[in-house]
């Protein structure tokens, strides 16, 4: 019965979408994207983001233009590049070293700062800026990275590898800082901090990333499963509760994607064995609910708003028909309520108490894109459809959307995350433009660029530009798996190829 419900569902929705209602979805994406950035450049640059209802500018993770260079890569995904020129000039003329007295989560500048950065610089030749003669190993978006990076690198100082979760940039770790932090917060590094060695040719960056993600693995339960925070200091679990999503989700991811990116098929093992350990005890009528790490037992009810980019990922590894029944579940509640709250509570059927809002977060549109690419079902073009008319018809204000504050009442809140820009309108454009360069197979990506830097020993180590596809960071800013490969700085005996273990995917941007 239960797969007689999803074939009708996905039957109501199966229709053809002509190639006008495409474009027509496209360009409604590309204008909402453009009504919020113009919106937070008048309004609110060159501070972190735009309240859309009052119309001002708000400082919060670290005051460093956070939603300027969160979006500058969505720009050229969106085929805009004399704005991309006009904000990567903006960027540098801010002349960021990051030696700022501010404190910031190191989680959150790292995937959204540094993450864009390396983005932004390795699509540098696409938004059709100049060059610098070492490029893609030199170039001044590179240089503000490597100089963010290194103000994180004294939070991975501790006994285990595992870093603080806040730092100052400026002063360091606070003498009085908390030593407990989730475990998304200690181990999802490897992605921005692997490519930043493979750019620079300091493996500090890459060693740190590897070390806080074995330190976690090695302190999994016996039964195969890690909690949610630890502390950093002596190893020991704070919160024993495991779930696939919030606090847990993009330390699952990064084994994927750093894996893949990095050609380290160790990162992928330890994946599926988590991934068996999550399937034999969290799952539930294909739900992912939270149990205990220690013994299985079941923790809590709750839908978490972040569960929704599980389908995505399950995709990527090939493990479709699960990706699919999930996916199908959580819609359900979207179909249910037009936005999806944070927390829900899957006994009720309603959103948790002090958790209704929707904060435009882009986990089920980057689900939706992953699986459409993964399928070519047009059913999930309909999904997209319906995202895009909600948030229009709930979230749009005259300064740009504003965060749901209630998925009852709709009553809207005074925030606008970076993230809108830098992935909730990313992926929807993806979704309706299959032309774009990040929804081509690897092989039919033509050179943007001649590089004079070639040279036959790096061509051997997987060097190209723009040509061998590309890995979408948690905060979907896309590193190029070919350029990274490109400086000659990383020696082979350090790189891998992909083993034979069935990691699979229609999706050519993750094939190795």
């Amino acid at each position: 019965m239960k797969s007689l419900l999803i074939i009708l569902l996905l039957a109501v929705w199966c229709g053809c979408v002509p190639q006008s209602e495409l474009d027509l979805y496209r360009r409604a994406v590309k204008e909402m994207f453009q009504h919020a950035y113009d919106n937070y450049l008048l309004h609110a640059f060159p501070h972190d983001e735009l309240a859309p209802i009052s119309c001002v500018g708000v400082d919060t993770w670290g005051s460093f233009s956070l939603t300027l260079l969160d979006a500058l890569d969505t720009l050229i995904v969106m085929g805009n590049q004399s704005e991309f020129q006009h904000a990567y000039q903006l960027a540098i003329q801010q002349q960021l070293s990051f030696d700022i007295d501010t404190n910031t989560s190191v989680f959150e500048a790292n995937i959204r700062v540094l993450g864009g950065l390396l983005s932004s610089h390795l699509l540098s030749a696409k938004g059709g800026v100049p060059l610098p003669a070492g490029w893609p190993c030199e170039g001044p978006l590179l240089n503000m990275a490597i100089s963010l990076a290194r103000r994180l690198l004294p939070a991975f100082d501790t006994p285990t590898g595992l870093p603080y979760g806040t730092i100052n940039l400026k002063y360091g770790v606070s003498p009085g800082e908390t030593p407990i932090t989730c475990s998304s917060c200690c181990a999802s590094y490897i992605v921005e901090f692997g490519v930043l060695s493979r750019l620079t040719g300091d493996g500090v960056f890459e060693d740190v990333a590897l070390r806080a993600i074995h330190a976690l693995w090695q302190r999994r339960s016996s039964i195969g499963l890690v909690g949610n925070h630890i502390n950093v200091l002596n190893g020991e679990w704070k919160a024993t509760d495991f779930s696939i999503g919030n606090y847990v989700d993009s330390y699952l991811e990064y084994l994927v994607k750093g894996g893949v990116l990095l050609r380290r098929p160790e990162l992928l093992e330890m994946f599926y064995d988590l991934y068996n350990a999550a399937s034999h005890y969290s799952k539930v009528q294909d739900w992912f609910v939270s149990v205990n790490m220690k013994t299985g037992q079941f923790s809590s009810p709750y839908f978490h708003a972040l569960d929704a980019y599980w389908p995505g990922l399950l995709s990527m590894v090939g493990e479709l028909p699960q990706a699919e029944k999930t996916f199908i579940k959580i819609y359900s509640i979207w179909r249910t309520l037009g936005v999806l709250p944070e927390m829900y509570n899957l006994v009720d059927g309603k959103p948790l108490e002090n958790h209704e809002a929707y904060h435009l977060r882009p986990e089920l549109a980057e689900s939706t894109w992953y699986l459409y690419r993964a399928t070519g079902n047009p059913f999930y073009l309909e999904v997209g459809k319906a995202i895009i008319d909600s948030i229009q018809n709930i979230s749009r204000v005259d300064c740009g959307y504003a965060t749901v504050k209630s998925s009852l009442t709709y009553e809207l809140a005074d925030r606008m995350e970076s993230y809108f820009l830098a992935e909730t309108t990313k992926y929807l454009y993806l979704l309706f433009d299959p032309d774009n360069f990040l929804n081509q197979p690897s092989t039919a990506n033509q050179p943007y660029v001649q590089h004079l830097y070639y040279d036959a020993q790096l061509v051997r180590l997987g060097c190209s530009i723009g040509t061998s596809g590309f890995v979408l960071n948690t905060e979907a800013h896309p590193m190029d798996t070919g350029a990274i490969n490109c400086c000659g700085s990383i020696s082979s005996t350090q790189m891998h190829t992909c083993n034979k273990r069935p990691f699979y995917s229609k999706l050519n941007i993750f094939t190795t």
